[in-house]
């Protein structure tokens, strides 16, 4: 950790280890601010890098490829590294509110802790879908999952909901994890089926026609 020079005139809080955030860090650990000092609260010290799930689900990629470490990244950006989960924000006091830790104070407060979906809005998504969003709890899920198709010998039906990049990129990257895990097992792969549920007519909707042909005939 940098040694602290000036005195902390301004506490910057960031909430959630982001992209946005490590971005922050890495450029205040290039260029310090005298005086300011930056706190990072963040439920998991490795925090995945969405743009590496599917290659992580799919196999390409180990843990550490994906996933980034941000004690090194605290310690050489001088900032404090709070291992958390933030449950509110105390407006008037300007405190973040944290599980199982002291509030922590703050001058300026920024939130970066992505998107979560509403499983309760759609009747049996709660107990039975897999959620993407938090990653770190997709990929705990995930394995769950491996585990009960491996349990099952491959017989298993996957429905991803979402055509866009990311569900059809996720798609193909959990069938070809699939199928490389039954058949290791043993297991016929044949065995597996996979569906892509979505509200338009087609899939990749953002995308040229040619785009959109070329995977629709890979799905």
């Amino acid at each position: 950790m940098q040694g602290v020079s000036h005195p902390v005139v301004k506490d910057v809080v960031l909430v959630g280890a982001g992209h946005a955030h490590v971005t922050v860090l890495w450029m205040f650990g290039m260029r310090p601010l005298p005086g300011v000092r930056f706190t990072l609260i963040s439920r998991e010290v490795h925090t995945p890098y969405s743009g590496m799930l599917p290659g992580l689900v799919a196999g390409r990629y180990r843990f550490d490829d994906a996933h980034i470490d941000t004690g090194p990244l605290a310690r050489f950006c001088g900032a404090r590294l709070y291992q958390a989960e933030a449950v509110g924000i105390d407006l008037e006091a300007r405190r973040v509110l944290c599980a199982g830790r002291p509030p922590v104070p703050y001058d300026l407060v920024s939130l970066d802790i992505g998107s979560t979906p509403n499983t309760a809005a759609v009747p049996g998504a709660a107990a039975h879908a897999l959620p993407v969003k938090p990653i770190d709890g997709f990929l705990h899920r995930f394995e769950a999952l491996l585990a009960r198709v491996t349990a099952r010998k491959g017989r298993a039906r996957v429905a991803l909901v979402g055509a866009g990049a990311g569900g059809v990129e996720l798609l193909l990257a959990v069938e070809r994890r699939l199928r490389a895990e039954m058949s290791a097992a043993g297991f016929d792969p044949a065995g597996l089926s996979f569906t892509l549920v979505s509200a338009t007519p087609d899939i990749l909707p953002a995308f040229p026609p040619r785009f959109r042909s070329r995977f629709r005939s890979r799905c």
